[in-house]
């Protein structure tokens, strides 16, 4: 396991706050509230480890398959259905949701290889991730690859805890399948946007991995 560059800085301030509170502490109450002074080191240090495995990226073997949409994201599955595009398509398109909830891997990956032809943030609210609404009026950031003839949309949502969406890809970029394409702090969603007539490999309720799990082939 290794720690992704995102949560360095974060990880950096909440070690300094971890030890100026548990000095505080120990010199202020060790002596007369010795288990008060306890409480407050356990209950820190579990936010600490907390805060590390939430930018932690497991070993894992990644999978790499023409013709298949490897799971952008860490999650479970919350809506697998037929929608109208609102942004950059105008047909419809299968729509498969992940939720991330604040204990999943929040690395994002690119879930084929191809071409980044559109890639657009969008300010917004910060409604639940599992609200219907989130999709189209929640801070965002979208992607479309092409790849293989065929284009897929991706959005990165923030959720209420997730205030940073990071993106690293731009138009014209080639990307590699199961690469990074982002970051997403503290929970929050991912859709996919599907051309119809994709085969969905998954269902409502399931867990996929990040860079391993096919959610569909073409």
């Amino acid at each position: 396991m290794t720690i992704h560059r995102e949560g360095y800085k974060t990880i950096a301030a909440g070690t300094l706050v971890f030890g100026l509170i548990n000095l505080l502490s120990f010199y202020f109450l060790s002596f007369y509230s010795p288990l008060l002074s306890w409480i407050i080191f356990v209950g820190t240090l579990g936010l600490l480890v907390f805060l590390v495995s939430f930018f932690r990226i497991p070993a894992r073997v990644l999978t790499v398959k023409a013709g298949a949409v490897i799971a952008p994201a860490d999650g479970k599955v919350v809506a697998i259905e037929e929608v109208q595009a609102d942004e950059y398509f105008t047909d419809k398109r299968i729509q498969v949701s992940i939720f991330m909830s604040p204990m999943n891997v929040h690395v994002n990956r690119n879930p084929v290889s191809g071409e980044v032809v559109y890639s657009q943030f969008h300010k917004g609210k910060y409604l639940v991730a599992w609200h219907p609404k989130s999709s189209t009026e929640n801070e965002r950031h979208t992607v479309v690859y092409r790849s293989e003839g065929r284009e897929i949309l991706v959005k990165q949502i923030a959720g209420a805890l997730a205030k940073r969406i990071v993106n690293y890809l731009k138009p014209g970029q080639q990307v590699e399948q199961t690469a990074e394409m982002g970051f997403i702090k503290f929970g929050s969603r991912v859709d996919l946007f599907l051309p119809l007539g994709t085969k969905i490999l998954v269902k409502i309720g399931d867990l996929p991995k990040g860079g391993v799990t096919e959610i569909a082939t073409f």
